[in-house]
């Protein structure tokens, strides 16, 4: 691939916003020109009036600048009309957006009301039966005509009102059409959604917003990079681009979930309006959307200059993970390792070490670790004086190690410069030995000291406002050199909120891991727990290291056909020990199967009070009572041979 065709943005160093056409919603413009706009979703019915303008201008007033209203038939799109004129009566001209899936005549109702309509090209004007289909050139531009008469009235609409338009491809409603000739990949993403932006463009219509959302981080980031590159290398116009992540979740998880996916996105400059998805109040989103973008307000005047990259050592479209050799339990095919920051702490006893999941239960003299139990711990200057758990290691600073009496279950940390210096060095440990280092230690005389060990595990850090693009740049450098060693990505949030360093750290060492670069992580927070979990969350969202239960669960909206939160809560609460299995929980029949496209079992609503449970794709038990779904589901789990019973762990001792 040649370096043109890896190329998706301005720069990978200087933060820049792609330019884009403007979009006019409504009062409010959207792409390069204007700041990144923040918009939701209602969760009301749509039929519900009053519901649905209440919860509107809680939207609002949370921060929303553009709202999001389902309109699965046409009496919903209709009524949209009433919800519209009470906003507008009581002072709220904040645009709305007609989502519609499957129902053209919806969207042709709907764009003569709002002010936009939001389509996705997997379901306009295709029913999924999920078969594979072998077509014929001349067949598949056939389907192409068919597609483009079924589309070319909304268009018309459109143009004649004034309305503008997204073009939303999710991950899990690809057309049969698209995966029969694309696959399930990013590509297929792209290209459902260009076969209906080539016909906008045939029939010049170019009020246009591009969205590319998936459940998985990491599909989603590719599938927006390989859209710009698209857009450019076919000389279409540059469309703004919505970003989210589908299906992200709730609480730490959902937050993590789209902080990965849509701040990898905002570091390189792409997006120009985001929605977080989570499964919650969407009055609840707003604020986690704004935290992300008032990052990148003057993003440019407050960081470190990178040095322009010329080469790209990967392909920024498909993972791969970066070659290392193995040291210890770090590279190679290891999954990446969890280092916990104590070294601010002083560990004075066994309940010291509760944070990071290891629990010490005096009456039997044992040690327990739940799922998000920390591989490492990093002490620094204090050593601790007891024996730790089988399993956990403890990493000393350099000049602590070399006189401690234990030399083999302790390990040492190193500076680059004492590392090239070498007055501790000749006394190595003999397996594994830590350098803590930055971009600026790169140079030859520590790249050749380097290349003569094998026992060493980098430890890499930035003081750089733009900490991603400046580690990215650190591995290419190290790609370039042909540096193997395991990589531990190293950040300190300790100086803000636990909340926006959870959505920094999501961003910052998530970024890299969904390009395949971190072998482990080292997270510091105020809170040592909360550490703990980002860490472990976010080598979980990024599908780097699954250490528990996933939840793929929509974000409820007014097609949702039960308590979609209460739901959710009660399948966490009996399943969440099920490690490494994920569960898609969606409202409606919209947004599942296909929305939970990699989940191994889904709980989807079909009708009021019946459940359809799925085994990946393929539905196993139809119209379930709800009362017994989740029953039902725990039994299809177990006859799969992947239901465990939760251990039962002296909580009592671990907490007292």
């Amino acid at each position: 691939m040649s370096e043109s065709e890896k190329k998706y943005c301005d720069s990978l160093t200087e933060y820049s916003r792609r330019k884009t056409n403007q979009v006019q919603v409504g009062e409010v413009w959207i792409g390069s020109d204007y700041p990144i706009r923040v918009q939701s979703m209602t969760t009301i019915d749509t039929m519900d009036t009053a519901g649905s303008v209440e919860q509107t201008i809680r939207m609002i007033e949370s921060g929303c600048e553009i709202i999001r209203i389902t309109a699965p038939s046409v009496k919903e799109a209709q009524n949209l009309e009433n919800i519209r004129k009470e906003l507008r009566y009581r002072g709220y001209n904040t645009p709305l957006v007609a989502d519609i899936h499957f129902t053209p005549n919806a969207a042709e109702l709907a764009a003569r009301i709002v002010e936009k309509v939001r389509i996705n090209p997997g379901n306009y004007a295709d029913k999924k039966r999920f078969e594979i289909i072998d077509y014929s050139e001349e067949n598949y531009k056939a389907e192409l005509e068919r597609i483009r008469n079924r589309f070319l009235p909304l268009i018309k609409i459109c143009k004649e009102y004034g309305t503008a338009m997204r073009i939303g491809t999710n991950h899990g409603s690809l057309s049969d059409r698209i995966l029969s000739r694309y696959g399930d990949t990013p590509l297929g993403m792209v290209e459902s959604a260009l076969e209906f932006l080539r016909i906008c463009e045939d029939e010049n219509y170019f009020n246009i917003v591009i969205s590319m959302k998936s459940s998985n981080p990491q599909v989603m980031v590719q599938a927006y990079r390989l859209l710009v590159q698209r857009l450019e290398a076919e000389q279409l116009k540059p469309y703004p681009l919505h970003l989210g992540v589908t299906e992200a979740g709730e609480g730490e998880d959902g937050r993590i979930k789209s902080s990965m996916g849509i701040g990898t996105l905002l570091e390189d400059g792409l997006g120009d309006t985001v929605r977080v998805s989570l499964t919650e109040d969407p009055e609840f989103e707003a604020p986690v959307a704004k935290s992300l973008v008032d990052r990148y307000t003057n993003r440019d005047t407050k960081t470190t200059f990178i040095p322009p990259i010329s080469n790209i050592p990967i392909n920024p479209y498909q993972y791969h993970r970066r070659d290392t050799f193995e040291v210890e339990n770090f590279g190679a095919l290891n999954v990446p390792r969890v280092i916990a920051d104590f070294s601010d702490i002083s560990v004075e006893k066994h309940e010291d070490l509760k944070p990071i999941g290891h629990f010490y239960l005096p009456l039997p003299d044992k040690w327990r670790m739940n799922d998000i139990g920390a591989d490492y711990i990093y002490s620094g200057k204090m050593p601790i004086p007891f024996m730790l758990p089988n399993g956990l290691k403890e990493i000393l600073d350099a000049e602590i190690w070399e006189i401690q009496e234990d030399k083999v279950n302790k390990i040492p940390l190193y500076s680059a410069e004492t590392f090239v210096e070498g007055s501790l060095r000749n006394s190595l440990h003999k397996s594994i030995n830590f350098v803590k280092i930055k971009i600026n230690n790169l140079g030859p005389d520590f790249i050749e000291t380097l290349k003569r060990y094998t026992n060493v595990v980098l430890i890499v850090e930035t003081d750089n406002e733009a900490a991603m693009p400046e580690l990215r740049k650190l591995y290419f450098n190290l790609i370039d050199s042909e540096i193997k060693n395991p990589v531990v990505l190293k950040r300190d949030y300790r100086n803000i909120s636990e909340v926006k360093g959870q959505l920094y750290a999501a961003t910052d060492c998530g970024g890299l891991l969904v390009d395949g670069f971190g072998d482990g992580i080292l997270i510091s927070f105020d809170n040592l727990s909360i550490a703990n979990s980002t860490s472990f969350g976010i080598l979980q969202a990024a599908r780097t290291r699954m250490s528990k239960t996933e939840y793929i669960s929509c974000p409820s909206c007014g097609r949702t056909l039960f308590d979609l939160q209460e739901t959710t809560a009660m399948i966490r609460k009996y399943t969440d020990h099920l490690k490494g299995v994920k569960i898609g929980i969606m409202g409606c029949i919209v947004n599942g199967p296909g929305e939970m496209a990699d989940a191994d079992y889904g709980y989807v609503g079909i009708g009021k009070d019946k459940i359809a449970l799925y085994r990946g794709q393929n539905v196993v038990k139809k119209s379930v009572h709800a009362d017994n779904a989740v029953n039902e589901l725990i039994e299809l789990i177990k006859e799969d041979g992947r239901w465990s019973e939760p251990e039962i762990v002296e909580y009592d001792l671990i907490n007292a």
